[in-house]
């Protein structure tokens, strides 16, 4: 039994998906119906949009019906299918659940669910609704496996790049409708109208490339962090999987692997 069940398509979770992927493990990704990716090119959820994702050659394929699934896993993809609440998961019954949500809440993942069960960074308890959590905070302890208690708590600051923290983060000015002017891998400088939400403009605080933008069109509201700008402008950067990303990720497959060893 080596099927493993990722709630989350972001980019922590691809990065997630991507280490398990490689290791052997079949893979399936539950997502909400409109996900709010901002690294949507290194994030499985923009196969709810596009119906096909490549992400550092894995494919991941949208499966509208739930008897898809099983061909696109036979097929070497991994299938992303809309199951907010997870409802799928005890007809498969998988090896492991891994939430990598990322809501700083947990939103109903419990140990019923399968014979090992993980959480990324805060709202999990280790031993109590999830077997084990993996602290998601950059730092000395990134993609650490916590086997009992919590990970650190959110502080709400963006972690440093080249000296740089909120700068580097766009935020919804309002609640309104996204509309883009630039593309995910795009150098932009100080100054620019990057996008708008209603009628109200977001300009770029820092020179960067764009590594990251929500989806145009989507409903947004004010504070949502809606992109990123990366001052190091490396565009490959924009479209490949991070550096925390696989750090979370390595930190999920020794879970699984260390907890396998004892069923």
């Amino acid at each position: 039994m080596d099927l493993v069940i990722v709630r989350g398509g972001g980019d922590i979770a691809s990065g997630v998906v991507y280490r398990l992927y490689k290791s052997g493990y079949k893979i399936i990704v539950l997502e909400i119906a409109k996900p709010t990716s901002i690294r949507r090119k290194v994030s499985f959820s923009e196969a709810i949009y596009n119906k096909r994702v490549n992400i550092e050659g894995i494919n991941g394929v949208l499966a509208t019906e739930i008897h898809e699934i099983s061909k696109i896993i036979e097929e070497g993809s991994i299938p992303i299918y809309i199951d907010e609440k997870g409802v799928a998961i005890e007809g498969f019954k998988p090896l492991a659940v891994v939430d990598s949500i990322l809501a700083k809440v947990n939103l109903g993942t419990h140990r019923e669910m399968a014979p090992i069960t993980i959480g990324i960074g805060p709202g999990f308890e280790a031993g109590c609704d999830v077997d084990l959590v993996i602290e998601s905070k950059r730092g000395h302890h990134l993609g650490k496996v916590i086997y009992e208690g919590k990970a650190e708590e959110d502080t709400g600051i963006p972690s440093e790049t080249n000296g740089y923290r909120n700068e580097r983060v766009l935020r919804s000015p309002a609640d309104g409708v996204v509309k883009v002017f630039f593309e995910i891998g795009d150098y932009i400088k100080e100054g620019e109208k990057v996008c708008e939400v209603g009628n109200i403009e977001v300009t770029a605080q820092i020179t960067g490339i764009l590594r990251g933008m929500i989806k145009e069109g989507l409903t947004v509201y004010k504070g949502l962090k809606i992109g990123d700008i990366d001052p190091r402008g490396i565009k490959e950067y924009a479209f490949t999987i991070s550096d925390k990303a696989r750090a979370i990720g390595g930190g999920v497959l020794e879970g699984i692997r260390y907890l396998s060893s004892r069923l």
